[in-house]
Order: structure tokens, then C-alpha cells, then sequence
């Protein structure tokens, strides 16, 4: 396995590879979550990159870019033992220069739930993710649906901008208990992941109503809230379509419903497809 830090050495290594790439991002701090989108990878791909990289971009004024978990030596033993080619570990400086050209994220769409809550959060991703593609140039990169959003919006981006890269789109992983795994899980007390069980407990709540036949969105969505306000500060619970627009009911096969909420310190979010 290749350690790169550079990226001319990473061009260099990318321009020797035969055969198909699959490419990882991450944002280090690697759980059995991210350990499934490699083995994905792997199982499709005759090559693997995953990257490592706290993106500066992304973070907003007050959120937690220096204190964001950091498990460099615990994530190249994943990565090895998962088979992975290539680890990319660039810095910063590397990454951005100081008056480069920016990528904005949709007016509408990326404004809207984590974009209204994160103003230019989305910006920031799409500026990372289209500079990860252009170097690593994979057939496929793999997304995980917990940033239910962030993936539309990269998904659009790459048909936006002709991207030779094919989006592969991977299930949430939750531990036993429910709750969708995340690099933030480690800022939990044992209290708090507790309360952090309401996310996913709303979300069957919502799939059962569901199941039974309820199609009104304001019953579940208060159903929901009902849940969570007992455990969590709610940020936002919605339901929309695949393509994040408001709908008047639900839609089965074509319905996202999403939840993020602070619990403590921490903000968490979680989703469903229905």
C-alpha cells in the first residue's frame, strides 16, 4: 500500500495503474461505515484510492475543523488490512491556493436543510470532491446515503460537469443499537448516545406510520418530533422527494426523510429512503 502525500507523486501513481479505480474520500477517523465503502470498492474495482483529508472548506466559523478526530495510524491499518492501494494524504496547503476559482453549490438545492443550517458548507464539499476526482480520475467513487444531500448534490455535479466518474450511492451502517455510525459518535457520552437514539427510533416511527398506510406528512412529521424533542435540540425533520423538493404527501419510492438535531455539543443527522 502507497502512503502519498504529494500530488504529483499521487499523478505519478494514478498514471501507472491499470485497470479499473475505485475512490474512497474521507475524512479520516475511519469507522465500520467508511470500512464498507472500501470493501464496496475493492469488490468492484481492480484498484482502490481512498483519501484522507480534513477539508477547511467545509467547516463554518465556530464548528469543529481543529478538534475534528483524528486517527492517522488506526486508518492506515484499515486501509491496509482492507486492501487498499493507495492512501492520499495531502495537507491544505497543497489542497488551495490562495486565490483559486470556486465551485458553488445550486442556488436552490444547496441552500436548503444542511445548506440553510451550514451556509457554504456545500460550497466547500464540491470544491474538495471535484479536486479529489480530477486527481484520483476513478470509474467509481463511493458515497455513503447518511449525507443524503451532499450526495445529490455530488451526483449533480458530476453530470453538471461531465465527469467521467460513476457515483455509487452505499447504505447507512448503524451499530447494533440503530444509531447511523459517524466519525462525531466519539464526542458522545454514554448519555448522550443514548438520547442520540431518538434519530433513528424517529425514523422507524416514520416507516411503521408508513407501512400502516399514513401518507400525511404532517401527521408523521409531528410523530416524529414528538419523539425527538424529548431527547434532542431538533434542527430540522423533513420530508421531501429525491429531489429535495417539498411534497404534499408521501411518495413511496420517491421520499427522503431527514433528521438533524444537537445532542449536547454534538449535531447529528440521520435519513431514510421510502
Amino acid at each position: 500500500m502507497l502512503i502519498i502525500k504529494d500530488i504529483d507523486e499521487l499523478k505519478r501513481a494514478r498514471a501507472s495503474m491499470e485497470g479499473s479505480v475505485g475512490f474512497v474520500p474521507t475524512m479520516g477517523a475511519l469507522h465500520p461505515g467508511h470500512l464498507s465503502l472500501i470493501q464496496r470498492a475493492k469488490k468492484e474495482n481492480e484498484r482502490v484510492i481512498v483519501s484522507i483529508f480534513v477539508n477547511p472548506t467545509q467547516f463554518l466559523e465556530g464548528e469543529d475543523l481543529e478538534k475534528y478526530p483524528k486517527k492517522e495510524e488506526a486508518d492506515l491499518k484499515i486501509c491496509k488490512h482492507a486492501g487498499v492501494d493507495v492512501v492520499f494524504m495531502p495537507d491544505a496547503m497543497m489542497m488551495y491556493a490562495k486565490d483559486e476559482m470556486s465551485i458553488i453549490a445550486p442556488q436552490v438545492r444547496g441552500y436548503l436543510l444542511e445548506g440553510e443550517k451550514r451556509p457554504g458548507h456545500f460550497d466547500g464539499v464540491l470544491r474538495v470532491v471535484l479536486k479529489l476526482l480530477n486527481l484520483t480520475r476513478p470509474w467509481k467513487a463511493y458515497f455513503g446515503k447518511k449525507d443524503a444531500q451532499q450526495l445529490a448534490l455530488i451526483q449533480s455535479m458530476v453530470q453538471d460537469y461531465f465527469l467521467d466518474t460513476v457515483i455509487v450511492p452505499c447504505d447507512i451502517v448503524r451499530d447494533s443499537d440503530g444509531l447511523a455510525l459517524s466519525s462525531r459518535n466519539v464526542y458522545l457520552s454514554g448519555e448522550e448516545k443514548t438520547q442520540a437514539l431518538s434519530l433513528s427510533r424517529s425514523l422507524r416511527i416514520a416507516t411503521k406510520m408508513i407501512s400502516s398506510g399514513e401518507r400525511n406528512i404532517k401527521t408523521i412529521r409531528d410523530a416524529m418530533i414528538d419523539e425527538l424533542s424529548q431527547y434532542i435540540k431538533i434542527d430540522y425533520v423533513a420530508i421531501v422527494d429525491r429531489k429535495f423538493q417539498n411534497i404534499e404527501q408521501i411518495i413511496i419510492g420517491d421520499t427522503i426523510i431527514l433528521v438533524a438535531g444537537f445532542v449536547g455539543a454534538t449535531r447529528l443527522i440521520d435519513n431514510i429512503q421510502v
